[in-house]
């Protein structure tokens, strides 16, 4: 007979406080740290000393935070789900001119011209992400190129709506609450475009931080193993590309009501390169990076440009290139590596 037949066995202790019928519970996942470090709070401070101590340049500096909020919504899709796109400009073309047309037709009001070009940029997203997450790399380059290029051909053509290449004129965008009134200065446009990509940050930062975005960089990093823990990578990939169109058409509302303006440009290529390339400046999948990367290339842009105005991209190709060299990560990823060896030779 086994020596271990009749052995009764025990069964496990019980922890104190709990039944033997209730089950164990599992601890959860801890997910990043979701506080405000003192370097953000920092961050978002410049902007509001930038009014006071640059009032030359408020118009400046609000375009370079409308296309920061650009940026961000390509940081979605590229830096956190891994989806390459090179016709991102169509959602922020889509969104100025919503919000172009609307105020060109009477309706002037702009935080409901904002909310609509959302939406339409967020739908018209909605629609095309079922044809770009079937696909791998190259495949969704050619169908985000493809769509991009076949919107700016029928604003083109479609001249008697959109202005062709002279642009959408004659927007009257009413005051922000009925109250603050777009002057010349900048000033109403300067806080209305902080206040939103200040409230849309947020947004997007508590996002990235919850399962839904670790579950992204889970599928940037290997989708055929997400699968395997109950994650619908396609349903997932929809929602991000959704997102990110959404916010791109918030920026392109954003871009016309405070210019006053839409140009055929914002459904053009170069506008989707130049984004790639301040991601790249900036660094991909951190957010901040979008922010930075907009406002060094703006800047290098603007300086370079009035020093040397028939060959500065030759410099911006060469800060491109000399990033990506010596900087692996962009401009923060090179920060990082910078402090993590100054934190080691510190203990050393």
């Amino acid at each position: 007979m086994n020596a271990f037949s009749n052995t009764a066995v025990k069964p496990a202790p019980v922890p104190a406080g709990q039944t033997a019928l209730q089950p164990s519970i599992m601890p959860r996942p801890r997910l990043p740290n979701d506080r405000w470090s003192a370097l953000e709070v920092a961050f978002w401070l410049l902007p509001v000393v930038a009014y006071f101590a640059f009032p030359g340049y408020l118009v400046l500096i609000s375009q370079i935070m409308i296309i920061g909020l650009f940026a961000l919504s390509l940081d979605l899709i590229l830096g956190y789900a891994g989806i390459v796109s090179l016709g991102h400009a169509a959602f922020f073309g889509l969104g100025a001119y919503t919000a172009g047309l609307l105020s060109v037709h009477g309706w002037s009001e702009p935080l409901s011209g904002l909310l609509a070009g959302a939406v339409v940029a967020g739908l018209f997203g909605f629609v095309l992400s079922f044809l770009v997450v079937r696909g791998q790399d190259l495949t969704r380059l050619m169908v985000t190129l493809g769509i991009g290029l076949m919107l700016f051909e029928a604003a083109n053509k479609a001249s008697f709506l959109t202005g062709g290449v002279d642009g959408l004129s004659g927007m009257m965008v009413g005051k922000l609450f009925g109250v603050f009134e777009f002057d010349l200065n900048g000033n109403v446009a300067y806080c209305y475009s902080f206040a939103v990509l200040f409230l849309v940050f947020v947004v997007l930062r508590r996002v990235v931080k919850s399962p839904f975005g670790l579950s992204l960089i889970g599928i940037r990093e290997g989708a055929r193993r997400m699968p395997a823990l109950g994650v619908n990578v396609n349903r997932r990939l929809v929602a991000v590309f959704t997102l990110a169109a959404t916010v791109a058409g918030l920026a392109g509302a954003l871009l016309a009501q405070t210019t006053q303006f839409v140009g055929l440009d914002s459904l053009g290529f170069p506008r989707s390169a130049e984004l790639l390339i301040m991601l790249v400046l900036g660094g991909t999948g951190r957010l901040y990076g979008a922010l930075v990367g907009a406002a060094v290339f703006m800047l290098a842009q603007d300086y370079i440009s009035g020093l040397n105005p028939a060959y500065w991209q030759f410099y911006i190709g060469l800060l491109l290139v000399v990033i990506v060299l010596f900087a692996r990560g962009g401009i923060l990823g090179g920060l990082e590596k910078m402090a993590g060896r100054f934190k080691r030779k510190e203990q050393a």
